[in-house]
C-alpha cells in the first residue's frame, strides 16, 4: 500500500536548506547549482522521515548519468551519508529524477515534478544557475517533489 505523504507523515523542518549545509556541500561538490540543492533537499527530507543512518539507509537514484542532473547524487550523498564507496547508493540511468530511500521497514520515494525538471533544462549563466539554486533551497519539498511512503517489502 502506498500512502501519500500528507496521510502518513507530518512535514518536518526541511523547508529551507541551512546556509552552512549549502556552503559545506558546495565545498564538497565544487560549485552551487540547482541539482545539488535538489539532492540536499531530498536527502534532508529522507533523514527527517526515516532517521539518518549511514549504514542502514540505502538509496536508489534514477537520473541522467551526466551533469547537471547527476549532481543530484552528490547532494544526497553529502547529507545522508549514503555513498558509492559503501555501496548503499545505486544509480540507475533514466530520464526522470527520483530517489528511493529504504531503511528497515520503510520506503520513501521522491520524484522531481516534471514541470520543475523542464524548467531546469533551459541553459542559463553561472549566476542565474546559482540564483535558481538558492530559490530552490527555500522552497517546500512538496512543491518540488511528488512524495510517496510505503512499507518495505522484504526480499525472500
Amino acid at each position: 500500500m502506498v500512502a501519500r505523504l500528507s496521510e502518513s507523515v507530518r512535514f518536518t523542518s526541511t523547508n529551507s536548506v541551512p546556509k552552512k549545509v549549502i556552503d559545506d556541500a558546495v565545498r564538497f561538490h565544487g560549485h552551487l547549482g540547482p541539482f545539488l540543492i535538489l539532492g540536499l533537499k531530498a536527502g534532508l527530507f529522507a533523514n527527517d522521515v526515516l532517521g539518518k543512518d549511514y549504514f542502514r539507509t540505502r538509496t536508489i537514484v534514477e537520473t541522467e548519468s551526466n551533469p547537471p542532473c547527476s549532481c543530484f547524487v552528490d547532494g544526497i550523498q553529502f547529507v545522508t551519508g549514503c555513498t558509492m564507496g559503501k555501496r548503499n547508493v545505486e544509480l540507475r540511468n533514466g530520464c526522470s529524477l527520483s530517489a528511493l530511500f529504504v531503511k528497515d521497514d520503510k520506503r520513501l520515494k521522491l520524484s522531481l515534478k516534471s514541470s520543475i525538471l523542464q524548467s531546469l533544462r533551459k541553459p542559463s549563466s553561472k549566476k542565474s544557475s546559482e540564483n535558481i539554486a538558492m530559490d530552490l533551497s527555500k522552497r517546500h519539498v512538496q512543491e518540488l517533489f511528488d512524495i510517496e511512503e510505503s512499507p518495505n517489502k522484504k526480499e525472500r
